[in-house]
């Protein structure tokens, strides 16, 4: 496996506890039930945050797109952001973590009195999953890079599944990335419905050319915090940097390629659909990526 989640194994992750609605469990009791609305019809939201030496990052930009994403699907959470803060900290405590750890906090609609999708026949409040895992990105794949293929599942259009909601209902990505592998590359290139690039099935795309990066417009894309920061960085940094529409052919002609994300940072991309993306220095894809650890790192004092 060669994709942006590639981590480093670690064998602590083996005895790891997992929060369930108030309580912890070890890795192999760690279940919730078949009739849970998220395992039912994919009908909940997340978020992944990073916790670099003892300090959850940007924590305020996934906590605003977690809620905004409970609010979109009528999902009313029945914790504050503060409660929600103390309950992660109580499972990075209790698994003793200080760095390089990955935390996944999902949030499902309840238990349904019977498989449906119908909201009304659920019979609990929201169910609260917190994993948190140590997990360092592979020096090999960012060292390295990774290959993309374009896949014919598009991104579609927001009125009837928004791609900024980062909701459980994944299957879409799915099929891409499986289109993917089975074409030999690591992770899936999707356009928007109108054949420009969007995103890609698990992180955001750049692409750098003439000394100036380029994303998608954001219309057809995830909500990626990531990318608002390398967004961000580049503004600061008076490096030229557009969200617009463009092409495959643009992309295959670029310099540079990269993805981002927050598990991953941003990892250069080496190949799409075959083709080899510039000389495969990746200098202006390294220089970012330094001043986005700088960045987490000052989040961090």
């Amino acid at each position: 496996m060669q994709g942006t989640h590639n981590a480093i194994e670690d064998p602590r992750n083996e005895d790891v506890s997992i929060y369930i609605n108030g309580e912890f469990y070890t890795r192999k009791d760690a279940k919730i039930s078949v009739f849970d609305s998220g395992y039912l019809v994919g009908d909940g939201v997340w978020e992944g945050l990073r916790l670099h030496h003892g300090q959850l990052v940007f924590l305020e930009d996934h906590f605003n797109r977690l809620w905004q994403s409970a609010k979109v699907v009528g999902i009313e959470l029945p914790f504050s952001k503060a409660d929600l803060k103390q309950k992660i900290l109580e499972t990075i405590s209790i698994n003793q973590m200080e760095n390089d750890v990955h935390i996944r906090v999902m949030v499902t609609r309840g238990i349904k009195k019977t498989p449906s999708q119908d909201p009304r026949l659920t019979i609990s409040g929201p169910n609260l999953v917190i994993i948190a895992e140590h997990k360092k990105a592979s020096i090999e794949t960012k060292e390295k890079g990774i290959s993309l293929f374009t896949s014919t599942f598009r991104r579609g259009a927001p009125d009837y599944l928004d791609p900024r909601l980062n909701c459980h209902s994944k299957l879409h990505e799915v099929q891409a990335l499986m289109q993917a592998i089975e074409a030999g590359a690591d992770e899936a290139l999707m356009l928007d419905p109108h054949g420009f690039v969007a995103t890609c099935n698990a992180t955001n795309f750049f692409v750098v050319k003439n000394g100036e990066v380029w994303t998608s417009t954001g219309q057809y894309c995830m909500n990626g915090i990531t990318r608002a920061k390398v967004i961000d960085l580049c503004k600061k940094k008076g490096i030229a940097c557009f969200e617009k529409n463009f092409s495959l052919f643009d992309v295959y002609g670029a310099d540079e390629a990269f993805v981002t994300g927050s598990f991953g940072g941003l990892t250069p991309v080496h190949t799409i659909d075959g083709k080899s993306i510039g000389e495969g220095s990746f200098s202006q894809t390294k220089k970012l990526s330094t001043f986005y650890e700088e960045m987490i790192a000052n989040e961090s004092k």
